[in-house]
């Protein structure tokens, strides 16, 4: 894999020099931003993306899209990450990431034309109903029902962990639609409108004094009987493209953020005088290591990306990785700033998920803050117990362990 070939390189400049035009002069990466400060640049950078059409980079132009390569698209989406500058909106990850590739790949041509153009002007802002209380890390056992009345699907059940909930209008679901067949065949992927009274949507406050995650209840909501995406009672097929979407360019980027976070630690050991430690010492060479490690798996993931390779099993490993380091370096972090972590709770400029956005300040509120989001790294996205069996079962050819719902859904085994 060259990342540097001359087009590259010629690319690479191409965005460096967009960067610099557009953004203000004095801007120190987006976590330098408070809520407000952040929201409201937020929605000016998205427009700015848009008038260049560097929203949605791997799309055709004929549908909007830049037309990116895959290597294009890494390479803006590390420089990007480099200047602590956003790709989009802040559901786009949702919205253009995953709905619209996955429209794109398996939806029809209506579908297409109603939703793309409403996706890429930000008309329509997206999230995702996946996980149920009863299904999380197995999924496929999910409970919310969708039943056919005449030209309409109605939906009751309910979903959690909805992130970016709160900003979203539309809202893509796993629903079952064929409660008699086997968990993984009765399930349909719908397309419904949040804005009816059959939503309820309620906040769900984590341990850092975030709402990042939301429930979304369905009481006999409604949406429209071609607002399926693929087959009805496929929808397994699509979320599982949908998820591959998810991966592949965050591979690179993820190293960068991890490393921006460790220097801020090191930073911060030398201004507490604390590097002639040798256990401090130890500790920032253990994490040199291990993101290190990180950047390699990378590479590795983004080799099946650039040649345009769903990513495989080993993708959990890289999983595994960065949220068990993040986890551990967050512990370390609390015992070098010592008493001070337990001051400061609730910073404003902290940012969400994974490690800290560019310009987060290096004061104990966003560190500590840093150190409680770590801790749900091992939990969403795939729990590591699950991703140890994947790896298991996946990578390394052990035997699988023995199964109970393989029969219809409705005569799963439940608890």
């Amino acid at each position: 894999m060259d990342l540097r070939p001359a087009e590259a390189s010629e690319f690479r400049t191409r965005i460096r020099t967009f960067l610099n035009e557009h953004l203000p002069d004095d801007f120190a990466g987006i976590g330098s931003m408070e809520g407000a400060e952040r929201d409201e640049f937020q929605t000016r950078w998205r427009a700015i993306l848009s008038e260049n059409n560097l929203l949605a980079l791997n799309w055709p132009t004929d549908v909007g899209g830049a037309g990116l390569t895959a290597l294009e698209t890494v390479i803006l989406h590390e420089e990007f990450a480099r200047r602590g500058a956003p790709t989009g909106g802040s559901n786009d990850g949702f919205s253009i990431g995953m709905l619209g590739n996955t429209i794109l790949a398996m939806g029809t041509d209506e579908q297409k034309a109603a939703f793309i153009p409403k996706i890429l002007s930000g008309e329509h802002v997206w999230c995702q109903g996946y996980s149920e209380p009863g299904a999380g890390s197995d999924l496929a056992g999910l409970g919310t029902r969708a039943e056919l009345d005449g030209d309409e699907w109605i939906i009751n059940g309910q979903k959690i962990w909805t992130s970016g909930g709160q900003h979203a209008n539309w809202i893509f679901v796993l629903a079952r639609t064929a409660p008699d067949s086997p968990k993984h065949q009765g399930i349909t992927f719908l397309l419904v409108p949040m804005d009816q009274p059959g939503v309820e949507l309620r906040p769900i406050r984590n341990i850092a004094g975030d709402n990042h995650f939301n429930e979304v209840f369905f009481s006999d909501a409604r949406c429209p009987k071609d607002h399926v995406v693929g087959d009805v009672n496929n929808g397994w097929a699509v979320a599982n493209k949908l998820l591959a979407f998810e991966r592949g360019v965050g591979a690179t980027v993820t190293p960068i953020r991890y490393r921006a976070e460790l220097d801020r630690l090191t930073e911060l050991c030398v201004k507490r005088e604390l590097t002639d430690d040798p256990l401090v010492r130890q500790t920032l060479a253990k994490a040199h290591t291990r993101v290190e490690l990180l950047r390699y798996a990378g590479m590795r993931t983004l080799t099946r990306f650039l040649n345009d390779q769903p990513p495989g099993p080993e993708s959990s490993l890289f999983k595994l990785l960065w949220s068990s380091y993040h986890s551990d370096v967050t512990n370390e972090l609390m015992n070098v700033i010592g008493p001070d972590a337990m001051i400061g709770f609730g910073d404003t400029t902290a940012s969400g998920l994974g490690a800290p956005d560019i310009g987060v300040p290096n004061t104990p509120a966003t560190l500590q803050h840093s150190a409680f989001m770590a801790r749900s790294g091992t939990i969403y996205a795939g729990t590591s117990q699950v991703q140890k069996n994947i790896i298991g079962e996946r990578v390394l050819g052990l035997p699988k362990e023995p199964r109970m719902d393989s029969g219809p859904w409705n005569e799963t085994p439940k608890g």
